[in-house]
């Protein structure tokens, strides 16, 4: 399996820790050109700094957006995404807190249904035209366990993982051919 990414551009979204961290790093090592996007400008220069780079020419930077400011999050994607095309979209976000759903205010779903479904729709819709220019376009959807089954105590969560999750199998079955996707084999 051919995993080169050379010449690829990579928007990684919850970046500056954790798993969106790991992966950006990850993709770094493939050969992906690495955008990293998180809220923390301080912490996003920690996470740049450690990004490795296996040719001369490979070109990380960063980008501090709040998920939960969508015209400044589209304005800032828009941005990166008009001054180098975007072939590779992680969406990575965390939270929502835990709680029982019968318990959480429709605030609480509100606010994390913005974070990460609409938030999602946003970058996807500012990088979009690039992959489509490209005829190539990968995007991963970090999300849950819970969408398989839910997770005790993490009400909110499980719901809007779960819509994510719908989101994602909606947009591989519309955009999957106009991408170029194609399934990769999985071995055990």
């Amino acid at each position: 399996m051919d995993l080169d990414l050379t010449g690829k551009h990579a928007l990684v979204c919850g970046a500056s820790q954790g798993i969106g961290h790991a992966a950006a790093i990850e993709l770094a090592l493939l050969g992906a050109d690495v955008t990293l996007l998180a809220r923390s400008r301080d912490a996003l220069e920690l996470a740049l700094a450690a990004l490795p780079k296996v040719r001369d020419t490979q070109a990380h930077a960063y980008v501090a957006a709040d998920m939960n400011d969508h015209a400044a999050l589209r304005a800032r994607v828009e941005d990166i995404a008009t001054t180098r095309p975007v072939q590779i979209l992680v969406n990575n976000t965390g939270g929502p807190p835990g709680g029982p759903a019968h318990t959480a205010t429709l605030d609480d779903f509100r606010i994390a249904f913005n974070q990460h479904l609409m938030a999602a729709q946003i970058v996807l819709q500012a990088v979009l035209p690039g992959m489509r220019g490209a005829g190539y376009g990968r995007i991963v959807n970090v999300i849950s366990t819970s969408v398989k089954e839910p997770i005790r105590n993490l009400g909110v969560s499980n719901t809007i993982r779960g819509a994510m999750a719908s989101w994602a199998k909606t947009l591989a079955g519309e955009l999957g051919p106009v991408l170029d996707v194609r399934e990769i084999p999985v071995t055990s």
